[in-house]
């Protein structure tokens, strides 16, 4: 499976825009390099999982259709946002 890493650092997602493949499950790695807790969110991927500060997470995603997929921090969420394109 192939596998994608996201870093939360001052309360944003590095990259803040990912590129996954069409039709294929992946494994996201997120990181979180901030001293508090955060969540990575999406209503469109229907996954909300906490990071603890300092910690990883890894989540599922997919297979999924081609487009664009909005996810974000809960905690920080004026700062913390970020897109998975689907090609």
């Amino acid at each position: 499976m192939p596998e994608y890493s996201i870093t939360i650092k001052d309360h944003y997602f590095e990259p803040a825009r990912l590129e996954i493949p069409a039709g294929k499950k992946i494994r996201l790695l997120v990181k979180n390099l901030d001293n508090s807790v955060e969540e990575f969110e999406s209503f469109e991927l229907k996954r909300e999982k906490i990071v603890p500060a300092g910690g990883q997470i890894k989540v599922i995603i997919g297979p999924l259709q081609p487009g664009k997929y909005k996810f974000f921090g809960e905690f920080h969420e004026a700062t913390a946002q970020g897109i998975i394109e689907v090609k």
